[in-house]
């Protein structure tokens, strides 16, 4: 039989024998459920420690703020347990190779990235802020002796730093997670965390700057010296209030002292401004603003009010500071609840219940004569301070209304050393104009008095904003409204004293307010248009360095109001970002509220 012809047998595949790629795609199974055991089962584990991590975050701002040191350390140590554990748990090269597979991966990178950042704060931040508590406290602001301690602050400086940089660092990680396709409870746990962090940010923050700064301004490195302005509501200044009385505070090793005391009229008029003011403040104030320390805060930009009471301070006193504060008397009457009541030199007794109505108003027709309402206003503060640097007071009563005040726009500080003015810019204390980030634009609305008189006492401010995109290029709309009121009684001109009215002696009818708005917009957004009670307003329109800023001024009788809206538009890649307005604080504050309005609608041009 040929080759060709001869027959081959039949190949019979052998039973029992599976072929190659079952047994690949059992192995491959067997490699899936292990892995999905693996990463599930550690992955519960990771969650019951992320969320006892959450729970103890809470303890520990609750202990913390008791006081309870040595509690918060130990929850402190357990949530650096739990942190480095949810960090261990998903951070195995199985978890790892598990990132890259699609959607699944995606939720798992994101929850390796929450225990990163959970773990390096609790190591980073925490551990180190909790080390000091025992050193640094409300408390250690107290005056002992007639000074604070500032040692313990400095060795704070370091670990409370380093706490403020990592949760900088943490805060950019967790903005970066990707939650586009991320489940619900992932994204919202994200969410949770970035909202956290943010809030925790600018208390380390805060704290940083108060650590940094505090002893080298309180004479850790050699006596300092600083103008303290005593503003007065009743007459509104755009960074708060008239500078009725004016005195020289003094900080050496932590002592400080009241130096020497000036009524604000004391000091000019100067023929011309002390120092170079800009074509923006010169504009919207005028050169008064240079050429009387009663006007240095006609401005909102409190850096300038500092330079130009700093140097009014050395052409009448000859002496150089370091810098310029500026309280209110809202402010003593928070103080005051840390205090207790003072008695002052005059017989009258001063509480946080009545503060605000004797400074501000009873003074008036109880002295009659304007350099003994200035020593009134001297002795007050005199009074209140020297509680204060005697260590008479709550701690953190005492903390909570310089928060306040500061968070009102009541106290600010300037610094003379350009580094130490870095640091306080941006700070709730600075005094400058409005920003615009992704997160938040800032307005500014400030009021300057144009009666020359104490009316301000019965002036009413409300405040809403809103934005809309209507715009194809996506830029948005945002409106200011501000309603102003005279709540003054009907018979002002007659009931009230000559010095509250003015008498008519600056051209404004007794019983009446006359006031300059100010509407600041953040820089490179474009005025649009304004409104006063719906209809165009006769405005000024300007700019302060490369802010817009549209001025109006209004004329009140006793229970009449008006109500404005101005109008700008912001810049396209801000346009998802809240709204906020700050203002002169006056007598009475009000929380500014949401406006609605229809983009769509034209704008009055005024």
């Amino acid at each position: 039989m040929s080759p060709q012809t001869e027959s081959r047998p039949a190949t019979v595949p052998r039973r029992g024998r599976p072929r190659v790629w079952i047994w690949c795609l059992l192995a491959l199974l067997v490699i899936v459920v292990f892995v999905a055991a693996w990463v599930g089962s550690r992955g519960l584990l990771a969650k019951r420690d992320l969320e006892q991590s959450v729970e103890l975050v809470t303890t520990l701002r609750e202990q913390v703020a008791a006081g309870d040191t040595r509690s918060a350390k130990q929850t402190a140590e357990r949530l650096e347990n739990r942190a480095a554990n949810a960090r261990q748990l998903t951070g195995d090269p199985i978890w790892g190779v598990s990132q890259l597979t699609p959607f699944v991966g995606t939720n798992l990178r994101a929850v390796r990235q929450i225990s990163v950042v959970v773990d390096d704060v609790a190591t980073g931040a925490v551990k180190p802020a909790i080390g000091i508590l025992d050193e640094v406290d409300e408390a250690s602001f107290a005056p002992k002796n007639g000074r604070v301690s500032l040692e313990p602050l400095v060795r704070a400086q370091r670990p409370v730093a380093l706490a403020a940089r990592t949760l900088s660092r943490a805060s950019k990680v967790a903005d970066s997670i990707d939650t586009d396709a991320t489940l619900s409870p992932v994204t919202s746990a994200v969410n949770r965390l970035r909202n956290t962090l943010s809030t925790t940010l600018q208390q380390a923050a805060t704290a940083n700057n108060v650590v940094q700064l505090a002893p080298a301004m309180l004479g850790h490195d050699g006596a300092r010296n600083y103008v303290l302005l005593f503003q007065n509501n009743a007459e509104l200044r755009a960074g708060g209030g008239i500078p009725g009385a004016v005195a020289l505070l003094q900080a050496n090793d932590g002592a400080i002292s009241l130096g020497d005391q000036a009524a604000g009229a004391s000091f000019g008029p100067y023929d011309k401004p002390v120092l170079p003011l800009t074509p923006g403040t010169e504009s919207l104030y005028g050169n008064i603003t240079g050429r009387y320390m009663q006007d240095v805060n006609l401005t909102p930009r409190f850096d300038v009010t500092g330079a130009l009471a700093r140097e009014m301070w050395k052409q009448k006193f000859g002496q150089q500071v370091d810098g310029v504060l500026a309280i209110d008397p809202v402010t003593l009457g928070y103080i005051l609840r840390a205090t207790g009541p003072v008695q002052l030199a005059t017989g009258d007794t001063l509480t946080s219940d009545n503060a605000v109505k004797l400074l501000l108003s009873d003074v008036y027709a109880k002295y009659p004569d304007p350099s003994v309402q200035d020593a009134f206003f001297a002795s007050a503060a005199s009074a209140v301070f020297d509680k204060v640097s005697s260590g008479g007071f709550d701690a953190k009563k005492l903390v909570a209304a310089l928060t306040e005040g500061a968070g009102e726009g009541r106290l600010r500080l300037w610094s003379a050393d350009s580094a130490e003015q870095r640091r306080i810019a941006g700070t709730a204390v600075a005094g400058t104009l409005p920003t615009a980030s992704k997160q938040t634009r800032e307005f500014g609305v400030y009021l300057n008095d144009g009666t020359a008189a104490k009316m301000d006492y019965y002036l009413d401010k409300k405040i809403s904003v809103g934005s809309s995109v209507c715009r194809k290029d996506g830029r948005p709309t945002s409106v200011v409204e501000v309603t102003l009121k005279n709540t003054a009684p009907a018979d002002a001109a007659t009931s009230l004293p000559r010095y509250v009215t003015g008498g008519g002696d600056f051209g404004t009818e007794p019983g009446k307010i006359k006031t300059l708005v100010a509407v600041y917009a953040p820089s490179n957004a474009i005025y649009l248009g304004a409104s006063q009670d719906g209809k165009a307003a006769g405005l000024q329109t300007t700019v302060d360095g490369d802010h817009p800023v549209a001025q109006l001024r209004t004329l009140l009788a006793p229970g009449q109001s008006t109500t404005f809206r101005v109008a700008f538009l912001g810049e396209a890649k801000y346009a998802k970002a809240g709204v906020q307005v700050e203002s002169t604080p006056g007598v009475r504050e009000s929380k500014v509220q949401p406006l609605q309005f229809d983009c769509a609608k034209p704008i009055p041009v005024g």
